[in-house]
């Protein structure tokens, strides 16, 4: 499995934090360490930042890089700082002076949450350095910084070993992009040669909020401080929560493992999805505007909502399933006893309600768990479905940690998959001061980040995470709109096994945007990419100047799962000119796509999973796969449901030199899994 039998044991997807009850607003601030330059930034500061002292159990070489603490420049809040680790490509490329090296890009990486920290994705993901499970650093042969200057920031304020007062931290989105504009005016005098460099600014999960806003602040900003380039979200978290339930068909037909390949439970899911109003159309071109979604409401199909306290019942189960209470750290585990009578209560409500479909009033929405489909879904597999139904269920809220349904890697179910938490080492006194961190806070993982924390509790209009923010899919057509007209490029990619934020919620927003004058992709993404061993690596499409990536094998955070593949388009795709995927126009108006098409790689709109699943047999770790006449009834099961995907056509280019070394053997590729060989 390789870098699959890692645990995501971060929290710098979106589904991280509960209510503002947890919020606490801490205070910080930074630490001058000696040999700080007086007076304004300037390139003096290089000296002072640079990373001279030995780390910790760091013994193999690094590129010079430098770490600290810079001011945002908000008024009244002097201690509101990010803190920033960045590495330069070769030797000197960071710093260069004013004007040099103008076409050479750099990059910004920002880890989501809200609140988590973006050495998780220096350390975990596409830094150079990676922490392994026993504590003990290695060098990553896939890190980004390999490709461009590279810098990993810790934002908005407050998070991290970034540094805030009580009453700084950001209010919403947008004070948060003026932050980060202050940030960047502070560290181009710091190296000027960023200036005037294109900038590629990159993250996953909630820097689906982030990533947005710092581009609407850049393209209302006369003379911004830096120039962006391209922007590359992974797994984006854009929308409302309805955009995260509406994927549970998708997750189904992904991992139809988990209801076991029940053709009457999914048809059950089926007719939830229609009565929830999430039975959304993907079409190419796209027709018409795609709803705003909300799970907590009853679809269009029934007229009626759920009650207000059905709907916030529902809601806060949810919340509390995914929130971290920073103050405990505690471990939940369910009593084996009370978990097992929860279980048999669970399965006999389903058996006598739900599975035997023929004595169950046809058009009703479950009254339980309402439109939070991917809830019900998870809870079934918990409770019926093998490997998940093998062991009781088993939170870690300090980490993040879910056993034995994972939702950022659904096809890992042990118990616990292995820690990887960089805290010793960032929280070392050595590191801390090779790094010019601050000393007024301990570095954690994430905190649950309290918008407005100087003007009270924040409105109601808050998102469950409590930002009041506009969501970003509401604006997203302006701001790419504004995107085309200044010549900055977007990627989105997600991860094939992530139920965290499914790609199917990416396509539905890229679908719903209008970019280069069109609304959404004029033709499905089919065409498959492969990593630099030939290996299929996914599917990947460029239309207008924008790029979509469906990762396979890959969860939440892309960069860990499949860390060469992730390499390999960073580096053809975000900063290359692949054009694999690329729609390009014929004669007489025709199109065509460079690399060609095999809708036999897709179930509707949905890529297949693996038939393997991880997961541990008492102290043994070994693979759950259905038996082989189960799968083959669920394929052409399957097959009738999406009929229009049989008989598609597959044409491959080599373009620019790239080589794609896919082996395909007529029948080693079908409807209910893909095999490449």
């Amino acid at each position: 499995m390789g870098s699959l039998t890692k645990a995501i044991s971060f929290v710098f997807s979106f589904l991280s934090f509960g209510t503002a009850a947890l919020a606490q607003a801490i205070n910080s601030f930074p630490k001058a360490y000696p040999g700080m330059p007086s007076g304004d930034f300037s390139t003096a500061w290089q000296t002072y930042y640079e990373v001279t002292d030995p780390l910790p159990n760091i013994s193999f070489a690094l590129s010079r890089n430098w770490a600290g603490t810079i001011p945002v420049n908000r008024a009244n809040h002097t201690n509101d700082t990010l803190f920033f680790w960045a590495f330069e490509k070769e030797n000197g490329s960071l710093t260069a002076n004013a004007g040099e090296r103008s076409d050479e890009p750099w990059a910004i990486w920002l880890s989501g949450g809200p609140g988590s920290s973006s050495m998780l994705g220096l350390m975990l993901e596409n830094g150079p350095i990676q922490v392994l499970e026993n504590g003990s650093m290695v060098q990553n042969d896939w890190s980004w910084d390999k490709l461009a200057d590279y810098i990993w920031i810790d934002q908005p304020v407050g998070t991290g070993y970034s540094t805030a007062d009580t009453t700084g931290y950001v209010v919403d989105e947008d004070q948060m992009g003026s932050d980060f504009l202050g940030f960047l005016s502070n560290l181009v005098k710091i190296f000027p040669s960023l200036a005037t460099r294109p900038l590629y600014l990159t993250g996953e999960s909630y820097a689906g909020f982030y990533i947005p806003y710092i581009a609407k602040a850049l393209f209302s900003t006369p003379s911004p401080p830096v120039q962006l380039a391209k922007i590359v979200i992974g797994n984006a978290y854009m929308g409302n929560y309805g955009l995260v339930e509406s994927p549970a068909m998708s997750i189904i037909e992904t991992y139809p493992q988990l209801i076991g390949y029940d053709q009457d439970v999914y048809n059950y899911f089926k007719e939830q999805s229609h009565l929830c109003g999430y039975d959304l159309q993907l079409t190419y071109p796209q027709n018409g505007i795609i709803p705003t979604l909300n799970a907590s409401q009853v679809g269009s199909a029934t007229g009626t909502s759920l009650s207000s306290k059905t709907s916030s019942n529902r809601l806060q189960r949810v919340i509390r399933a995914i929130s971290i209470d920073s103050n405990t750290a505690k471990t939940k585990k369910r009593d084996k006893e009370k978990h097992e009578l929860e279980r048999e209560e669970k399965r006999h409500q389903w058996k006598t309600q739900k599975r035997d479909l023929s004595g169950r009033p046809n058009g009703t929405i479950d009254p339980w768990y309402g439109c939070f489909l991917t809830d019900e879904v998870i809870d079934y597999a918990l409770n019926f479905s093998m490997p998940w139904n093998l062991t009781p269920e088993t939170i870690d809220a300090s980490l993040h940690l879910y056993s034995p349904f994972n939702p950022y890697d659904i096809p890992d179910a042990r118990s616990f998959p292995p820690i990887l938490d960089p805290t010793t080492f960032l929280n070392d006194p050595k590191t801390r001061a090779a790094l010019h961190a601050p000393t007024s806070i301990n570095w954690t993982m994430q905190i649950n980040y309290p918008f407005g924390s100087g003007i009270g509790l924040p409105p109601s209009s808050a998102n469950f995470f409590t930002d009041p923010s506009l969501p970003p899919a509401a604006f997203f057509s302006e701001l790419a709109t504004n995107a085309s007209d200044k010549g900055v490029g977007v990627v989105l990619y997600s991860g094939n096994d992530d139920s965290v934020v499914a790609h199917f919620s990416t396509e539905v927003v890229i679908q719903n945007t209008t970019f280069g004058g069109i609304q959404g992709f004029t033709r499905q993404p089919s065409t498959p990419f492969t990593d630099d061993k030939g290996n299929f690596a996914g599917i990947v499409h460029q239309e207008r100047n924008w790029t979509y990536a469906l990762f396979n094998h890959a969860g939440h955070a892309v960069p860990e799962f499949v860390p060469q593949a992730a390499f390999v388009f960073f580096r053809e795709f975000i900063l290359g000119t692949n054009q694999t995927g690329l729609v390009v126009d014929g004669s007489k108006g025709s199109t065509s796509v460079v690399g060609g098409e095999d809708k036999t790689l897709l179930i509707g709109d949905v890529l297949p999973g693996q038939t393997e699943i991880l997961y541990n047999s008492g102290t043994v770790q070994t693979t759950q796969v259905y038996p082989s006449a189960t799968i083959a009834a669920w394929d052409t099961f399957i097959a009738k449901q999406h009929p229009s995907n049989s008989g598609a056509s597959f044409a491959l280019v080599f373009p620019n030199g790239f080589l794609f070394g896919i082996a395909l053997v007529l029948g080693s590729i079908f409807v209910g899994g893909l095999h490449i060989v």
